[in-house]
């Protein structure tokens, strides 16, 4: 019972600092918005000079966020190799492994 009511403050405080939050963002196409300022415009007119790669969008994801796309490439491949390594547990467990010893 106890348990009840303390999972429903937790998520009814929850609940209201989330919508705090979310009325405390900027407007949709605000020019305010954080999203709009300058290290995008810094990206667009700068990139052939520091990467001299025509394509924006290969510049930032490849120089300047290198190591964010490299994180997630691990990530990724963690997974993949995670759900490979089950799948295979799970197809041999018919054929006598050392699981069913």
């Amino acid at each position: 019972m106890i348990r009840r009511i303390v999972a429903t403050i937790m998520i009814l405080l929850l609940g209201t600092v989330l919508l705090y939050m979310t009325s405390e963002m900027p407007r949709f196409g605000d020019p305010a918005n954080p999203t709009n300022n300058e290290l995008s415009a810094r990206y667009m007119e700068d990139v052939i000079e520091d990467v001299n790669i025509p394509n924006i969008v290969t510049a930032i994801i490849t120089d300047y966020r290198a190591y964010d796309t490299l994180g997630e490439a691990t990530v990724l491949f963690a997974a993949i190799a995670s759900v490979l390594a089950v799948l295979a547990m799970h197809s041999d467990s018919g054929r006598g492994t050392k699981l069913d010893e």
